[in-house]
């Protein structure tokens, strides 16, 4: 179980979203899409970052009662702009926003194709959260926040790209 749950908060991480969005930056079709993922990553890590400082709030670190996990486990530390421990802040996860804000995204632009399966792209953002909390890198609220930050950004970008338009002129 632990290994999986690894598995899973690790997909939240920049250097795995990154490549995935890549390819469907280079993919003709999915060109916007990627773009849009691209810009939001680098949005959403940014500010992640900076909020973190600002609200500066700890982890968890917490230890585990029994036996450790079986692979180690580094904090999302990309507030590195903080001085001091600010570095080690939890609040907003950047994992959580980062996977909310594929998921908009993604279920933005497979709900025309796939309206019945699409919403079980949901299921990610929900895995990742969990994954953060259950191997003590946030408290449910630093998970809340993130969420409610990567959708929020993930509405306001799609929005401006104008990301509803591949699906109006794919219709004709």
């Amino acid at each position: 179980m632990d290994l999986t749950v690894w598995m899973i908060t690790e997909s939240g991480n920049v250097f795995v979203m990154l490549p995935f969005s890549v390819v469907l930056l280079i993919i003709r079709r999915t060109r916007r899409i990627g773009m849009t993922l691209l810009i939001l990553l680098v949005i959403s890590t940014i500010l992640t970052g900076y909020i973190k400082c600002g609200v500066d709030r700890d982890r968890p670190f917490m230890t585990w009662d029994g036996t450790e996990l079986p692979v180690k486990i580094e904090p999302d530390s990309f507030s590195l702009f903080c001085e001091g421990k600010s570095w080690t802040a939890g609040f907003p996860s950047g994992h959580a926003a980062r996977a909310a804000m594929f998921a908009f995204v993604l279920v933005y632009a497979l709900s025309e194709r796939f309206p019945r399966w699409c919403n079980l792209i949901w299921l990610y953002p929900i895995l990742i959260c969990f994954s953060r909390v259950y191997i003590l890198q946030h408290y449910p609220l630093d998970v809340i926040g993130g969420t409610v930050l990567g959708i929020f950004l993930a509405g306001i970008v799609s929005n401006k790209l104008k990301l509803h338009q591949i699906f109006a002129s794919s219709k004709t």
